[in-house]
């Protein structure tokens, strides 16, 4: 099930690629977050979408978001991959117990045992702003997305 927008986003503590524990709380009254959900690391389209974020970094930071990435691989995973690919911002091990946090947002595919693709914006209140799912051969339209944060106060 989704939660609505206007809603509190659920709450989660997860591990980055650093090992270091991430809270969604942590960002409250703080900044934006843009939650990048995406099926695995070292994939195709996933590459391609996070080649897009890494180039529109400084588009984020603008517009004072803290991007996170969120998939099913474990934390050592997410730290050869972003090593690979010079990801800066965090990547989240939602791996045990499997997609838990996914599945808080309706985006875990049970049956394919991975994390759909989807991008949520948090506001500074810790409420969904936005949300839209994409089929997972699909890249985000990341000017889409920014537009959209624009938004969101």
């Amino acid at each position: 099930m989704s939660p609505t927008i206007g809603a509190p986003a659920p709450e989660f503590t997860l591990k980055d690629q650093d090992q270091k524990e991430v809270k969604l709380s942590d960002f409250r009254g703080k900044k934006r977050v843009v939650l990048v959900f995406y099926p695995l690391d070292w994939s195709p389209v996933c590459t391609k979408e996070h080649a897009c974020i890494v180039n529109d970094k400084k588009q984020f930071e603008q517009l004072d978001a803290q991007v996170l990435g969120l998939s099913v691989d474990s934390a050592w995973s997410h730290k050869a991959y972003a090593d690979k690919m010079g990801i800066q911002y965090p990547l989240l091990a939602d791996f045990h117990p499997r997609g838990a946090v996914a599945a808080e947002y309706g985006v875990y595919l049970a049956d394919k045992g991975i994390t759909g693709r989807a991008i949520s914006i948090i506001d500074r209140n810790g409420n969904l702003a936005w949300h839209k799912n994409y089929d997972i051969p699909v890249v985000p339209d990341i000017e889409e997305v920014s537009k959209a944060l624009a938004t969101v106060k």
